[in-house]
């Protein structure tokens, strides 16, 4: 029988370092052929992108959301062309009023899944251990999804505008001026925006998608169902500030036709847009102050 051989250890190899280059900390005489760059907020944008357009239910909820807006649009201008109307100088930009506000759930819906189906499914993780940066990663989130949602609507909007305008011209419609057209495009486009992107806001500090969708479907429709049910002359003054200030309301500002007709002393011209913005401020502030606080 032959004896046991003692095994020697081998030696670990020497890196030798390239011409010029510092060795890391810890390997001594090694250096990545990967270049170290630092990242910077449009890599979380262009990632951000990336997610947004890749998945399949952007593009349905997108789809539904222009369908519902130059559909239903169509439809009420073809019904008041063929009803022989009397517009008495009325502009025909309103009527893209009723597709617009039904359209704006399928935003309101984007704008939560946004953020809140990455907690439902665990990709934060993956997202935050590429960008530990969390407030990189909710600014690069809400810039792309404004902008997304702002460019669509506006292209919805105006396609419904130009269309009212085309098929009312004969009927007594008014011809909308430059103001006209800037708010009932451009305005309503930015207020939309605004609203998802609140949504979107509001997904992130929930990170449940059925519950923040539910809250911010109760915040467009609740206060205008609440109002109408509030009888007593006690609560006049309740009622009149729910019709004015409800979102339905407000977006009807930009068209020039408030839903509360019987009052004037709710928003005007270009306050909601103000407000909304003011309200998205806000919910910023409290969804990055969470989102530093909380673990993922």
């Amino acid at each position: 029988m032959s004896s046991p051989q003692s095994q020697m250890p081998q030696a670990a190899p020497a890196w030798q370092a390239a011409p010029g280059s510092a060795p890391y900390a810890g390997s001594p005489g090694y250096t990545s052929p990967i270049p170290v760059v630092r990242t910077h907020l449009g890599n979380a944008i262009a990632s951000e992108w990336t997610k947004i357009r890749s998945v399949r239910s952007t593009m349905w909820t997108l789809g539904v959301f222009v369908l519902l807006v130059v559909g239903i649009g169509l439809l009420t201008g073809v019904v008041v062309a063929n009803s022989d109307p009397a517009l008495d100088g009325e502009s025909p930009l309103g009527l893209g009023f009723f597709g617009l506000l039904l359209g704006s759930m399928c935003i309101i819906t984007l704008g939560v899944l946004t953020t809140a189906s990455e907690y439902g499914t665990g990709m934060i993780r993956t997202t935050m251990v590429a960008c530990p940066s969390r407030g990189r990663v909710l600014a690069a989130k809400a810039i792309v999804f404004f902008l997304v949602a702002f460019v669509v609507t506006l292209v919805a909007c105006s396609l419904v505008a130009f269309l009212h305008v085309a098929m009312l011209e004969g009927d007594g419609a008014k011809s909308p001026s430059g103001g006209d057209w800037l708010k009932g495009t451009v305005g309503i486009s930015l207020y939309i925006a605004l609203l998802g992107l609140f949504s979107l806001l509001v997904g992130s500090i929930i990170r449940h998608s059925a519950g923040a969708i539910t809250i911010m479907i109760g915040a467009v429709l609740a206060p205008l169902v609440i109002a109408l049910f509030m009888f007593s002359e006690s609560l006049q003054g309740v009622r009149d500030a729910l019709f004015e200030y409800s979102i339905p309301s407000q977006l009807s500002v930009f068209y020039a036709n408030s839903l509360n007709s019987a009052s004037q002393s709710g928003p005007s011209g270009w306050d909601p847009l103000w407000i909304i913005l003011g309200a998205t401020a806000v919910a910023f502030a409290g969804a990055f102050a969470l989102l530093e606080k909380r673990d993922v």
